[in-house]
């Protein structure tokens, strides 16, 4: 199963993000730690994680880089020792460019992490310092080329487009520098303006405004056929990697399997193989009254939720439209003992016949027109 650690703390809040993150000066780094290692034992013990070895392990936020590497470490080996690490076991730390150096990103290598995702976002200053990213686009390629020589084979770029002010050239010159630092894996989202950021609420002032969607769609298009045109190619609808370079834990999530995530409003869900249904559980979302509950009974649970067959096969659906491969009808048959014809026939006939989908090789797909409409094509299954 894949494991997702959260570490909730940011030098600063970007005003795009609605991830459960907060500024801070400092932060509690030694209690953190305690409570997720506290929490990994107490599910270590417990089904569906009793027996399972770790086939990924991810570290989000927030910035992870702003923890010490022995810190990360030492939640490492605490996974390892519980759980067991698959020989293979895919190990990301997110970090932010302008947290970390060379002796840093040793560190991180040797304490176990071998895979990096520098949050890059642009490689023009202007763009950053509107993004509010507390680093310059001098220190991504300067952090890029530190992974290197600290042992980091695996590194993936993360960038944005559609900001406001941005043009299709800028989009494309980002999109040179991230290939010319040679990373095996780039994703490229499209900004988008959440409630509760401080870029939605600058939105409804009237203060700032999204590119109109003409102009997003054309940004996105380019993005789909450069990235693909410079060796990476598209496998997810925001994901691109060279060959065998895709990021393994993500697709944990796209292919609705099993992971656990601990740590301050950390999400986990485990699916009941003998019928496809599942249980969903999200943490305490407060890191102050995380610390507290994980370190006291190893729990932290704020809510949970069962995943009945019917949301189930919605959910399989729509995560797994969002790979290019799609999935397999056998696949679909095997997990949910129907066919998705005999599920969603109809509905699913609208979107083939409207070019959106497609069958082929006993496998379904977004076409390419549904790749452009892809949240229109999910809600069908939601």
């Amino acid at each position: 199963f894949s494991l997702y650690i959260h570490i909730p703390y940011c030098v600063s809040k970007c005003p795009y993000c609605d991830f459960n993150s907060y500024a801070a000066a400092s932060w509690p780094e030694e209690e953190y730690v305690c409570a997720l290692t506290a929490e990994l034992e107490r599910r270590a013990e417990e089904p569906p994680f009793l027996g399972q070895r770790l086939e990924t392990i991810f570290f989000g936020g927030g910035t992870p880089s702003l923890f010490k590497p022995a810190s990360i470490g030492a939640v490492i080996e605490r996974a390892s020792q519980r759980f067991g690490l698959e020989p293979d076991c895919e190990v990301t730390l997110e970090a932010n460019p302008g947290t970390v150096d060379y002796a840093r990103l040793a560190g991180f290598r040797a304490a176990g992490v071998n895979r990096i995702s520098f949050g890059a976002q642009s490689f023009n200053d202007t763009t950053l310092r509107f993004l509010g990213r507390i680093h310059r686009a001098e220190e991504t390629r300067e952090a890029a080329r530190m992974a290197r020589r600290a042992g980091f084979e695996r590194l993936n770029l993360d960038l944005i487009f559609a900001v406001p002010g941005q043009r299709l050239e800028h989009v494309m010159a980002d999109i040179g520098e991230a290939a010319a630092l040679e990373p095996d894996h780039i994703s490229a989202y499209n900004l988008t303006f959440e409630e509760g950021t401080a870029f939605f609420a600058e939105m409804r002032r009237g203060r700032i405004a999204p590119l109109a969607s003409d102009e997003q769609a054309a940004m996105y298009a380019a993005v789909r056929e450069e990235l693909p045109r410079r060796g990476y190619a598209m496998y997810e609808i925001s994901n691109y990697a060279r060959p065998g370079r895709e990021a393994r834990h993500n697709l944990t999530y796209w292919r609705a399997e099993t992971y656990l995530g601990i740590g301050a409003g950390a999400h986990s869900f485990a699916r009941d193989k003998s019928g496809g249904a599942g249980r969903r559980w999200w943490n305490e979302r407060v890191p102050a009254r995380y610390i507290a509950r994980a370190i006291e009974s190893g729990y932290a649970e704020a809510g949970s939720e069962t995943v009945d067959r019917a949301l189930a096969m919605g959910e399989f659906v729509f995560l797994n439209l969002r790979l290019r491969e799609g999935f397999a009808l056998d696949t679909f048959r095997g997990r949910f003992g129907r066919s998705f014809d005999e599920v969603f026939g109809a509905r699913a006939a609208r979107l083939f016949e409207g070019g959106m989908l497609e069958r082929a090789n006993g496998r379904v797909r977004l076409t390419e027109r549904g790749v452009e409409l892809a949240d229109s094509v999910f809600a069908e299954f939601i």
